[in-house]
């Protein structure tokens, strides 16, 4: 950084930057929080929800959908499937694939889980009228495809 640039915090999008930032981290500090006595973190109920919407997704496709690597998806679901709470099955057409269902178990567990979370996320942002919460959204759909953007540029 030479003399003449403007330091990080003196950008005016900088204060957006922290305001984000911050807002994620204490999301994930008092989801956490909220679903230890369920006996799982943030990043379960994110496998959970995704296997309650979209029921026999591949193990690709949910580390796709997450933005997480297979090493976490390798480290998460056999954790997941010995507690009783998803199975994984094998693809009819394509025996290489395998396909993840919730047990029943698993899907009281997410109807549950889910349940805080939308509590959270109705006492959360309850602080702005609708219009100013879906304009937000909006502003960081835009960020995350610019992201994402970035980041297949610099992997390609």
């Amino acid at each position: 950084m030479n003399k003449n640039q403007a330091l990080p915090f003196e950008h005016p999008r900088f204060k957006s930057w922290i305001a984000v930032g911050r807002a994620c981290q204490l999301m994930q500090q008092t989801m956490a929080r909220l679903l230890a006595p369920l006996d799982i973190k943030p990043p379960h109920l994110d496998i959970l929800v995704n296997l309650y919407r979209f029921e026999g997704i591949s193990q690709q496709e949910l580390a796709r959908k997450l933005l997480v690597g297979r090493s976490n998806m390798s480290m998460l679901l056999p954790q997941m499937e010995k507690r009783g709470l998803l199975e994984r099955r094998g693809d009819q057409k394509d025996k290489r694939v395998l396909r993840l269902y919730l047990t029943e178990d698993g899907r009281a567990l997410t109807l549950k889980a889910m349940a805080i979370q939308t509590d959270v996320i109705e006492r959360s942002l309850s602080v702005a009228p609708i219009e100013q919460c879906l304009q937000v959204a909006e502003v960081m759909e835009k960020l995350a495809a610019r992201l994402q953007a970035d980041e297949d540029e610099a992997i390609a």
